[in-house]
């Protein structure tokens, strides 16, 4: 049985799985995370953007475009931040309940948060179990839609319905959008205002911007208010605000990105079926395989120099980002082809 190195509580901690893996080629190809392989062509970052605040006017118009990206009705429906993690490990504190109901398998971060701010977390992997948790007084409920990292989806007014009950037994609905931009009609957002649910968006992971440092939160007013109290002044930089406004301004490259990574994913399944690597469910950005064979497959793509995600409380799940260039999907291919369960 392989045996492996630490793995890491989240993807994209490339040198630290590398580390147990010297004598693999380099550079090495991270297919860890579910971000773009595309990032967004923003141009050159001015100096004069990192040399002053953000005016209240440039804070304003990201508002405003991410408003108009994610279909919501008002801007006071909006809370920018410095991406969702921080967003996320601010929530227990803006809906301030005790008792958090997870749907699971996802992503981890949600139940660090709310365990680290004092709350009962309890994570069930069935929808019709989760909706009778969530139902209950003083709850909030959490799932990604669609789910990371199996990709499982929600039809949008199913979850408008589950809202509307959490509104009439004073409960609250947060549905992770990270992974919505590229799967069609799947959002809830343009259904907001609601007083019992919460929407998050990432921004880097879909722009292929991760170190820019943006994402948001959409709710009703009462919490953004209370969000944009906790994050103080100032939340998101300047540069962040000029990348941000051009890029979610930009429908019809995001529109080109759906096609690519449509084609992309379509090849990277035809190489799991030739090589009878089953995969269990996808997204644009990623894709899950479990099987027994997992952590040899994990280990002997660390060899060639690509490092997936491998997930310690579930060894049988192996997740696979996009390769960012020809170049990588040939190494990963080669990959595929001289593995030998």
């Amino acid at each position: 049985m392989t045996v492996l190195p630490e793995i890491p509580e989240h993807g994209g901690q490339v040198e630290l799985v590398m580390r147990a893996f010297p004598e693999a080629p380099e550079p090495f190809i991270d297919l860890s995370t579910g971000i773009s392989p595309y990032p967004y062509p923003f141009g050159e970052v001015q100096q004069t953007d990192l040399a002053r605040l953000p005016e209240q006017g440039e804070e304003e118009r990201l508002i405003n475009a991410a408003m108009q990206a994610y279909s919501v009705q008002s801007q006071k429906l909006v809370v920018a931040g410095p991406g969702t993690q921080l967003l996320i490990s601010l929530l227990p504190y803006v809906l301030k309940s005790r008792q958090l109901i997870v749907l699971g398998p996802t992503y981890s971060g949600h139940a660090t948060a709310w365990r680290n701010a004092g709350s009962d977390v309890h994570t069930v992997n069935e929808i019709e179990r989760f909706r009778e948790e969530i139902t209950q007084p003083g709850r909030v409920g959490i799932l990604c839609n669609p789910n990371n990292p199996d990709g499982r989806h929600h039809d949008p007014l199913a979850l408008l319905a589950l809202a509307e009950h959490c509104a009439h037994v004073g409960s609250h609905l947060i549905v992770d959008e990270a992974y919505a931009d590229f799967e069609n009609h799947l959002s809830v957002a343009p259904y907001l205002p609601h007083p019992a649910l919460s929407v998050l968006r990432s921004f880097g992971k879909t722009y292929g911007l991760p170190g820019v440092r943006l994402g948001f939160l959409l709710t009703v007013e009462t919490l953004t208010e209370r969000m944009q109290g906790m994050l103080g002044a100032w939340a998101v930089g300047t540069a962040a605000i000029t990348i941000g406004c051009k890029a979610l301004n930009d429908r019809e490259w995001l529109d080109l990105q759906k096609t690519k990574l449509f084609y992309d994913m379509q090849r990277f399944l035809s190489l799991c079926w030739k090589r009878d690597v089953p995969v269990v469910g996808h997204t644009s950005l990623f894709a899950l395989a479990r099987s027994n064979e997992a952590p040899g497959l994990w280990s002997h793509l660390c060899k060639q120099g690509i490092v997936t995600r491998s997930f310690s409380e579930r060894l049988t799940d192996i997740r696979f980002g996009l390769p960012r260039s020809e170049a990588g999907w040939q190494r990963l291919e080669h990959a595929f082809k001289t593995w030998r369960p």
